[in-house]
């Protein structure tokens, strides 16, 4: 196969990072919203096989610790490094 015109220019593609969300489906009530920032500062989240999963109360908490495999499916975000 021949190159018609030697060289191939290279495009440069700016690609945007993806935006961290602000709000997130609680993990148990799935039509609640939660506020990822107030939740982390409450502690009203779980860390399950590498992912973070956010709640709006204490009860979806206790939910989610007891079968979060149950949930696992659930809207969440990678765990954060430390």
């Amino acid at each position: 196969m021949a190159l018609v015109g030697g060289v191939f220019a290279q495009a440069k593609v700016k690609v945007k990072p993806a935006k961290t969300p602000t709000q997130i489906s609680c993990a148990v009530m799935k039509g609640d919203m939660v506020d990822i920032v107030k939740s982390t500062k409450s502690k009203s989240f779980a860390d399950y096989k590498g992912r973070r999963y956010f709640f709006c109360c204490p009860h979806c908490i206790g939910q989610f610790k007891a079968d979060p495999s149950k949930f696992s499916k659930s809207s969440s975000i990678a765990t954060p490094k430390k």
